[in-house]
């Protein structure tokens, strides 16, 4: 799947179910507490969702969903994942899509519970009709949201405790990453790019909170305001060029091949503090988009870069 289409789908639902990208190498999930599926009562209710007993054939059509339910400790309930669910590496990846979901593919399955990131196609109702409980799992627009997901699927799933401990270990390493980086007298600015046409990030989305932590100022927030693009807009490269950016971070690196070195080869930016710096950042684009348990790994990722740059 090419980025240019991720992209323009990030402007409304930044990537559905996740990033575009192959198998990932990065650290599996990590153990949780003791478990607490034994010792769950059911129903459990979670917004308008009502689970009258534990499920053990989830389908989930998010890639971030799914790093968060192997993270609780759920895995062994997962029976399928879409096919952009490429973490962990043992996840059940079908060919099933997050993106255009069918609602026949689905009850195939035979899942007593669907996650999905969005309503596309009004695929809700199908599986209502077919007796299938969905949950939606949209894209975190903060920390606390994503926190607020983990606990909601360990509620669903029978793993509320290990849900938690996994938030706590996650609010911990957060904020041990963040202090033990320098303070700075004057903040660095930064762009995040979201694929080479120049989409990207302002400081009103989940990413912009992660750098925000740092102290750092986006030069993209002057193209979207008022928020009228979502917090996604499209940068001209002259305007990318002018706003002279002191780091750039590359969220791009996987499906579009993008490195430092095509940064700095491309018309008319060797003016750019980022590159006649060598201030450009290659993220992984997978732990970029998806705001589960990992997202640690990228205030990580953040973190490293600035600790680099002189004061």
């Amino acid at each position: 799947m090419k980025r240019v289409l991720t992209a323009a789908l990030a402007v409304t639902t930044l990537l559905l179910a996740g990033a575009c990208g192959g198998n990932d190498d990065s650290t599996e999930p990590s153990g949780t507490a003791a478990s607490s599926a034994g010792t769950a009562s059911y129903p459990v209710t979670v917004g308008d969702l009502t689970l009258d007993q534990r499920p053990e054939k989830i389908v989930s059509l998010n890639a971030t969903a799914t790093e968060m339910l192997f993270a609780i400790g759920a895995g062994p309930q997962v029976t399928a994942v879409d096919d952009q669910s490429s973490f962990p590496a043992d996840a059940p990846r079908t060919d099933l899509s997050g993106f255009k979901p069918n609602a026949e593919a689905i009850a195939a399955k035979d899942p007593d519970l669907v996650i999905l990131s969005n309503d596309i196609d009004k695929i809700v109702a199908q599986l209502d009709r077919l007796k299938i409980p969905v949950l939606l799992v949209e894209a975190a627009t903060d920390l606390d949201r994503t926190y607020e997901e983990i606990g909601e699927l360990g509620t669903l799933t029978g793993h509320r405790a290990e849900a938690d401990a996994v938030t706590t270990r996650m609010k911990a390493d957060i904020d041990k990453i963040v202090k033990d980086v320098p303070a700075r007298s004057t903040p660095l600015s930064y762009y995040y790019e979201l694929d080479p046409t120049l989409y990207t990030v302002t400081s009103k989305t989940f990413v912009g909170s992660i750098f925000s932590l740092f102290g750092m100022t986006n030069v993209a927030d002057a193209a979207d305001p008022d928020g009228a693009k979502g917090g996604y807009p499209q940068l001209s490269p002259e305007a990318l060029v002018k706003a002279d950016p002191d780091t750039v971070f590359l969220a791009d690196t996987k499906c579009c091949k993008q490195s430092p070195q095509t940064v700095a080869a491309r018309k008319g930016w060797s003016t750019v503090t980022a590159v006649k710096s060598n201030q450009i950042y290659a993220l992984d684009d997978d732990i970029a988009s998806r705001w589960g348990p990992r997202t640690v790994d990228l205030v990580r990722a953040v973190a490293d870069a600035v600790a680099k740059i002189p004061a």
